[in-house]
């Protein structure tokens, strides 16, 4: 492991490129499932001033999972006007907003008034697991399965090839928005009357700051909510029609990076320009610059997520935890090992390559010996295994040779897991000295949108390392522990099943 020094701070000024491009800062936001954080940016990339908020969620009922959306909305107002206050700089020189939101969380509401139906749907809720399990099993998806086998057969496309492999899970919005439809009376007479609009997070925030007078989300959005057709970039008429949900009622697709409007000047006194809204991961992935096809992003927060630069075409597939990174990694350094303890990280559920929405989160092998330093190693090991788990899933269904590996979010902070980490997948991590990568990439593809930088290759330039962890053990030397963690994953799936 080689540590790279950290820049030191620097004030941040308003200063104009050489070649006469604008001089002001921009804004990344990035509202997530724990918190909303914002952050200004100066031309060399540097955080001038900053916010964040909690985020609360609300569980009404076992496996629900909502967010109150005139909370949500005052938060997001409020961490924008502590930002611009920190930075010691004024609204007017705010050039752009990004905004990146959590994925396949969704609300509906009036198109005349702009009240909201319900609470914003988080992707974490499981209220729609009956339909879930009732159409993957349905004799409907098996003809469609089957017929799709056929026509990919006889077509070699690789839109058969993933539509024959379809099923639908807890996360996507497709059946927990048809669970709404078929429970909500007032949504069903909304959408008869044409009154009716749907949006996840980015749609619905776009909606508020311009007071109504725009409705669209992008493309990556779009494509996390088991509703779009990714090979031909469009909301799929089909799945649509199957779940009896009307293509009126989702928002036009744009360009992630595109003139969205502008926020309205009674908001904050200034017409700010929307510039960008985009998916948390992907936010993410842009801020790491892994614009290149292999190159890996690692993110570990809320949930831990991997994901790959597969190019230009889609790719099918078959198949959380803590913020005081330091503390505990000086708790799970203190011992050899967890004594066989082993953690199964699934609070709300487990998803690839398991896929099972009913499994608990659970602690396994624990004797009379056992203390917290147990348990905490035990976590952060749990989460080196699931990068592991990820990454052979990745590799094993997308045969792209991976370039490189960057990570992010708050739990990259934790050397031991990174370095675990490393040790598994045998390859080198980078890690950033900024881990708020979702900010970060809403600023970027903000700041190229209005000319604030110019290109990808500018934004490689700023992007600092702040440690690259290299592999120290070989696989063999873990392989025994992960095989029983892996065991303790299998005793724990299926748990809440009702069946």
């Amino acid at each position: 492991m080689s540590g790279l020094p950290t820049v030191p701070e620097q004030r941040c000024l308003e200063q104009s490129a050489p070649d006469g491009r604008r001089a002001g800062f921009v804004l990344g936001l990035d509202v997530g499932s724990s918190v909303i954080r914002c952050h200004v940016y100066d031309r060399a990339a540097r955080i001038c001033g900053s916010s964040v908020q909690k985020v609360e969620s609300l569980y009404p009922q076992a496996g629900w999972v909502e967010i109150d959306p005139d909370v949500l909305w005052l938060q997001f107002v409020a961490v924008i006007k502590e930002s611009v206050k920190a930075a010691r700089i004024e609204m007017n020189q705010i050039v752009g907003l990004g905004i990146s939101t959590q994925r396949a969380t969704f609300i509906t509401w009036d198109k005349k008034t702009g009240k909201h139906f319900h609470n914003f749907i988080s992707w974490q809720d499981l209220r729609a697991i009956e339909l879930v399990k009732s159409w993957n099993s349905s004799l409907l998806m098996k003809l469609i399965h089957s017929s799709c086998r056929v026509l990919h057969f006889f077509t070699r496309s690789k839109r058969f090839l993933a539509a024959s492999l379809f099923t639908f899970t807890t996360q996507h919005v497709s059946l927990r928005l048809a669970w709404i439809l078929q429970n909500l009376t007032e949504v069903r007479k909304a959408i008869e009357e044409e009154n009716c609009c749907f949006g996840t997070v980015d749609t619905w925030l776009l909606h508020k700051l311009t007071k109504g007078s725009e409705f669209a989300t992008d493309f990556s959005n779009a494509s996390t909510t088991g509703l779009f057709d990714p090979f031909e970039m469009c909301w799929s008429k089909f799945i649509a029609s199957l779940l009896s949900i009307p293509l009126s009622v989702l928002p036009p697709v744009k360009d992630t990076s595109h003139n969205f409007g502008s926020v309205d000047e009674e908001i904050f006194g200034v017409p700010i320009p929307i510039v960008a809204l985009v998916a948390d991961q992907q936010s993410a992935m842009f801020g790491e610059c892994c614009f290149q096809r292999g190159d890996v992003k690692l993110t570990m927060g809320t949930g831990t997520f991997l994901d790959i630069n597969t190019g230009n075409n889609p790719q099918q597939s078959v198949g959380d935890l803590f913020t005081d990174a330091a503390e505990t990694e000086k708790m799970a350094k203190s011992l050899e090992d967890s004594e066989g303890v082993y953690f199964v990280p699934s609070f709300s559920g487990l998803q690839a390559p398991l896929n099972d929405p009913c499994a608990c989160a659970s602690f396994m092998g624990l004797k009379p010996s056992t203390n917290k330093y147990h348990l905490v190693r035990a976590i952060l090991e749990s989460i080196a295994f699931r990068n592991k788990q990820l990454y052979e899933v990745m590799q094993k269904e997308i045969h792209i040779p991976v370039r490189k590996v960057r990570a992010d979010g708050g739990v990259c902070k934790n050397s031991f897991v990174m370095q675990m980490t490393s040790d598994l997948i045998n390859e080198t991590i980078d890690r950033p000295v900024h881990v708020d990568m979702s900010c970060v990439g809403a600023a970027s593809l903000a700041g190229l949108a209005v000319g604030f930088w110019t290109d990808k290759e500018e934004l490689k330039k700023l992007r600092q390392s702040e440690m690259v962890f290299k592999p120290q053990k070989r696989w063999q030397e873990y392989e025994m522990n992960m095989g029983n963690w892996v065991k303790a994953v299998k005793r724990s799936m299926n748990w809440y099943n009702k069946t």
